[in-house]
């Protein structure tokens, strides 16, 4: 049942008590006013820390994150900053990286930072230009070393077919090398790099002893049927979005446009489909996948409207733009994807809100399946999916309407070491506290590197 959203919002601590008494300007009715944080009684906004130059100018739009120790790195399409989160409560940024080249997602190994290129340079350099030629540029993956998190080097570009929107890091077996799997979509007959069909993902192997030897090894076609063939509701396939990993299982899944797909990734450089599904009603592009920690479900995300729509609301409804929850049933290549139910937030936003299902991380609950998940305007999202076909709301932080009716919100809300992490498109790195019960044993969790999208087992 849908919940009137003026029913569930709590107004943040960070905001005055007198707002509770008196409409708030520029606020519609029922909903928050232009910019105010609001949350659930058991979240609380700890604090944020702005966008500043160089990565706070017109290009600027936050994107992924990624942990190592003590530092959150967080992509942005103008380059990358290094935040050091030794105190919890107060981020300070340790340094900022400009590398123009949508949309710098971000993933980490030890010293060794990866950087997504999909937009189209005029060369592999952090002074590159766009590009509007056809034929002469450059898109695919750069490495950082980070081990002086304040001063970072530039090492290495890997070029790779239709660029890299996203990538998934992937420990081989011996501890000497990683891989990233590139998610790359949409070709097209005037790009020479770029040529249809691509039903194909590339891997790039980095060998940790000496990175700037990486090199794509493989091209593995994934669909080679095609793939979906789309539709008016739904997108076709040409490509993935992204692929989440769960190396201790040999396991991985993609969220690959029109189609959603279970990976033995047991031989690291030849992945290998073991089942497809679709959703030719509700989902419209399958955006990205997380596992739950026994790695015997998916929840796959639906990104209705590419992100820039207000799909959060009455008429869109509670099934699209929304999550799948998917058991794995069976064994072996008999394993197969197994719809449960859709999950999506309750509040309503406005209609200049762009809201929908984005990427989101396991929190470290042992015996219970809950996560924490961005949808952009609709902020982030604490919810249960331990029972598959009934998942439960637990918590929610979100801002009203941006000025001026603008585009942004929470791109990535992970969990790390005690704290939710939010990267907003536009207004930075938010820090974001839970007390509930049900989510307080993580609290005792602590990783020493986090990539979401390379799922480990706690």
């Amino acid at each position: 049942m849908t919940t009137t959203r003026s029913r569930l919002l709590s107004v943040a601590l960070l905001v005055p008590a007198a707002a509770l008494l008196a409409p708030v300007a520029g606020a519609a009715p029922g909903f928050p006013g232009v910019d105010q944080v609001v949350t659930s009684a058991n979240v609380r906004h700890v604090t944020n820390v702005p966008p500043t130059a160089p990565l706070n100018g017109p290009g600027h739009t936050g994107t992924d994150l990624a942990f190592t120790g003590n530092y959150a790195i967080a992509g942005d399409y103008d380059g990358f900053t290094i935040y050091d989160i030794a105190d919890k409560d107060r981020p300070v940024v340790a340094s900022q990286v400009l590398c123009p080249g949508s949309q710098n997602d971000v993933s980490v190994s030890g010293n060794l930072l990866f950087l997504s290129t999909d937009s189209r340079r005029t060369d592999d350099s952090c002074t590159s230009a766009s590009s509007g030629s056809g034929t002469q540029y450059w898109e695919g993956i750069k490495i950082f070393d980070i081990s002086d998190k304040g001063n970072p080097r530039y090492l290495k570009s890997v070029e790779t077919a239709c660029g890299s929107h996203t990538h998934t890091l992937v420990p081989d077996k011996t501890g000497t090398a990683v891989y990233l799997y590139v998610s790359s979509y949409s070709p097209s007959t005037s790009l020479s790099k770029c040529q249809p069909p691509h039903d194909k993902i590339s891997i790039v192997k980095v060998p940790l002893a000496s990175p700037t030897t990486a090199a794509v090894v493989a091209t593995p076609v994934l669909f080679p049927g095609g793939g979906n063939p789309g539709s008016s509701k739904v997108s076709a396939t040409s490509g993935c979005h992204d692929i989440t990993a769960y190396p201790s299982k040999d396991l991985a899944a993609g969220a690959c446009m029109g189609d959603g797909v279970l990976l033995d990734i047991a031989d690291r450089e030849r992945p290998r489909v073991i089942h497809q599904v679709q959703d030719n009603v509700n989902f419209a592009f399958w955006h990205s996948a997380t596992f739950n920690n026994a790695g015997t479900k998916v929840i796959f995300t639906d990104e209705l409207g590419g992100g820039g729509a207000a799909t959060c609301n009455k008429k869109t409804g509670p099934t699209r733009g929304a999550d799948g929850i998917y058991d794995i049933t069976g064994t072996g290549d008999a394993r197969r994807l197994v719809f449960r139910s859709y999950f999506k937030i309750s509040r309503y936003q406005t209609t200049s809100e762009n809201c929908v299902a984005h990427n989101g991380s396991l929190i470290p609950v042992a015996g219970r399946d809950i996560m924490v998940q961005a949808w952009y305007q609709g902020g982030a999202q604490i919810w249960d999916f331990t029972d598959s076909a009934n998942p439960v709301e637990i918590g929610f932080f979100e801002r009203g309407p941006l000025p001026n009716n603008g585009s942004g919100g929470s791109w990535s809300a992970y969990w790390y070491n005690g704290r939710i992490y939010s990267s907003d498109l536009v207004k930075g790195l938010d820090v974001i506290d839970v007390n509930d019960p049900r989510t307080d044993p993580a609290k005792s969790v602590t990783f020493t590197e986090l990539n979401v999208q390379t799922q480990g087992t706690f």
